[in-house]
């Protein structure tokens, strides 16, 4: 299984990002999906997070400006990032709880998309 990133890049403060992920391989089904960053120096936080039935959770630094969403039929989670402020800044990770079979479950990370927002 994996997950693949895109849409990450430079932008101005205020501006607007989407990243999106694709789980692919051996997939029997997705469970959570979400998305994680790590600033230089600190440690990797959670940015928002989906379950299966499509529950949302958000880090309060984001809420209201980040929107997250998934397509379960095509094993895609998607972030929309708005209003984009300079501690945005970080890169951004894709996650998931992925089923190969019924009866097992793997975490697993994307290998992560840099998202600059600097004027």
């Amino acid at each position: 299984v994996q997950l693949v990133e895109s849409g990450g890049g430079e932008v101005q403060p205020g501006g607007s990002l989407r990243l999106s992920c694709v789980a692919s391989g051996y997939i029997f089904s997705v469970e959570d999906m979400g998305w994680y960053r790590q600033a230089p120096g600190k440690e990797r936080e959670l940015v928002a997070l989906m379950s299966k039935v499509g529950t949302p959770k958000y880090a309060d630094s984001v809420k209201g400006r980040f929107t997250i969403a998934r397509d379960n039929a095509k094993n895609t989670v998607t972030l929309q990032m708005n209003k984009l402020e300079s501690e945005d800044t970080a890169v951004y990770y894709c996650n998931s709880d992925v089923r190969p079979s019924r009866n097992y479950a793997f975490n697993y990370w994307g290998q992560g998309t840099q998202v600059t927002v600097s004027s």
